[in-house]
């Protein structure tokens, strides 16, 4: 059976698409779907940031081919995991929750990492070394999420 990951974020265009590509990255397609979502909708339809695709494109990954879309109550269903990378988006996705099942699915990103860090910041408003910097902090989670799921 395939698990089904949703990473979100605000927008959908900085953090989320790069964790939907990273995660895709170490995994067989056979093992795992992976999608991203973002809490507003800003940016519906839109390719992810330039810097987001920059980034990913630098480590061998391509995203450019993702539009971003809101998180919708219908996402619980449809996923087994939703990895939310700050804890206010976490708030906005377990307010939508019907359920104690639902709000189960739900965790910060980073609770699955050894970073000090706690939440995945938003590199929106800065340059390009805050998009290296949550390409790090992605990736060293999405590589214990990836030897969660091998183990399973």
């Amino acid at each position: 059976m395939r698990t089904k990951v949703l990473m979100v974020c605000l927008g959908n265009i900085c953090r989320s698409p790069l964790a939907e590509g990273i995660l895709k990255s170490k995994l067989d397609k056979k093992t795992i779907l992976v999608d991203s979502a973002g809490t507003a909708s800003y940016h519906i339809g839109k390719k992810p940031d330039g810097r987001s695709i920059s980034i990913a494109k630098k480590y061998g990954i391509d995203i450019s081919q993702q539009r971003c879309r809101q998180f919708t109550a219908k996402d619980f269903s449809e996923f087994d995991i939703i990895y939310a990378m700050d804890r206010s988006n976490y708030a906005n996705i377990v307010a939508l929750a019907e359920n104690e099942e639902q709000i189960a699915k739900v965790h910060l990103l980073l609770q699955r990492s050894n970073s000090t860090h706690k939440e995945v910041p938003d590199p929106y408003y800065g340059g390009e070394d805050g998009f290296e910097e949550i390409y790090h902090l992605i990736d060293s989670a999405c590589n214990l999420i990836a030897q969660e799921i091998i183990h399973k």
